[in-house]
């Protein structure tokens, strides 16, 4: 008797539908949102900065990010953060590197406003599960940006120049390995990992919780706005 009692009032509600749930979202969302994970990341670990994306930026995924960034759940970050560590290691991803994680960060103002870096939270958690240094100031924003997602590329760049600087915690023996929670076009994490190039660290590429599709990026479907509207309720359907 004790014990139910103990294990109900633990329970806590799903940040996604809303129904109580002894774990940090409910077993029902849980396989929804797996469902969006990305089976073949091989074809994204290539290039000038290789990709390891958790899932696709689609629906419930899409959904879940925008509730742990607009609706305040960073609990969610420490979760997709775990996710993509039993990929990375499912994917014997850079085992014998040694690496260090780097959040790709907020400036001041939108972290004041927000409460928390979700790129932080997503390092945190993937770090915790594989017991990996992280550096949280490792870069710093030095100056606000206009959101990202309603720009052209050649805006997107001119919107990022001097944007970043370094911070402090990076260590120059391990490979640094950014971290944030959607990958766009990728100019973001390019921009960020020059500053680190160019100031002598040996970037590996990025891990990200969801990639966007060409699709998406040909139409509309990831414009700010959207994005915000697409937010569960906290009622379950």
């Amino acid at each position: 008797m004790w014990r139910s009692l103990i294990s109900f009032l633990w329970q806590q509600p799903c940040p996604c539908c809303g129904r109580v749930s002894p774990k940090t979202i409910c077993r029902d969302c849980e396989r929804r949102l797996k469902a969006w994970e990305v089976q073949q990341r091989q074809r994204y670990w290539q290039g000038s900065l290789p990709l390891f994306p958790w899932g696709y930026y689609q629906q419930d995924l899409k959904r879940a990010i925008a509730t742990m960034k607009y609706n305040n759940h960073p609990e969610l970050g420490n979760l997709f953060g775990q996710w993509l560590a039993r990929s990375w290691l499912e994917a014997k991803m850079a085992q014998h590197l040694p690496l260090q994680i780097v959040p790709i960060p907020l400036h001041r103002d939108k972290l004041q406003s927000r409460g928390f870096n979700q790129a932080v939270r997503i390092a945190q958690g993937f770090c915790r599960a594989l017991e990996l240094p992280f550096a949280p100031q490792g870069l710093i924003r030095q100056r606000a940006t206009q959101s990202m997602f309603q720009l052209s590329l050649r805006e997107r760049q001119a919107n990022l120049e001097n944007a970043f600087h370094l911070g402090k915690g990076l260590q120059r023996e391990r490979w640094l390995l950014l971290c944030d929670d959607i990958y766009t076009t990728g100019t973001t994490a390019q921009t960020a990992a020059a500053v680190l190039r160019e100031a002598g660290y040996k970037v590996l590429g990025i891990i990200t919780v969801a990639v966007v599709t060409p699709n998406q990026l040909a139409g509309s479907t990831v414009k700010a706005t959207s994005i915000k509207a697409s937010v569960h309720s906290t009622t379950a359907p």
